[in-house]
């Protein structure tokens, strides 16, 4: 195993993923941070039980797009960010909502709904891969690069979720 010391420091645990891994921190018994990582992350193994939690409910998500997380998420970000990320964690596995749905449903303008996705603190137990634009895949994780890393692993979860239509 190679170490990175940008690993070390940031995250708790780097854990593989089907599209590269998942890095996780936590802080004073919360999850604090998950954050998609491309394959050249080392691995750095759980070590204290919260975050061996998070390892085996991720691992268990990639095995089962049904599977059902439960963390304890500390309450961050804004009033408007949490109303953006409540309609999201409704969005059931196998559906999608554009952002414009979404911004319907809060009384509020698309664009906005976008920054407060790309927000998000905690994707996949928010699952704001399930957020696209009316006319395609929308961003992710404020990245638009049709080939980037991010859209990739939007295309990954959605496709795992049973939704082909943006592979």
């Amino acid at each position: 195993m190679r170490h990175n010391l940008s690993t070390e420091i940031l995250f708790s645990a780097v854990v593989p993923a089907p599209f590269g891994a998942m890095g996780i921190r936590v802080e004073s018994g919360m999850l604090r941070e998950l954050v998609y990582l491309p394959k050249r992350y080392s691995e750095k193994p759980p070590t204290d039980a919260l975050t061996k939690r998070v390892a085996r409910q991720l691992e268990r998500y990639f095995g089962d797009p049904d599977f059902r997380f439960d963390l304890p998420l500390p309450a961050l970000g804004t009033v408007f960010q949490r109303k953006v990320w409540d309609v999201i964690a409704a969005i059931p596995r196998g559906d999608v909502l554009t952002y414009g749905e979404v911004a319907k449903i809060i009384q509020s303008a698309p664009r906005a709904v976008g920054q407060a996705c790309g927000a998000n603190w905690f994707p996949l137990v928010i699952p704001c891969h399930r957020v696209t634009a009316s006319g395609g895949l929308g961003g992710f994780a404020h990245d638009d690069d049709a080939n980037g890393f991010h859209l990739g692993v939007k295309r990954w979860l959605l496709a795992h979720e049973g939704i082909e239509a943006y592979q």
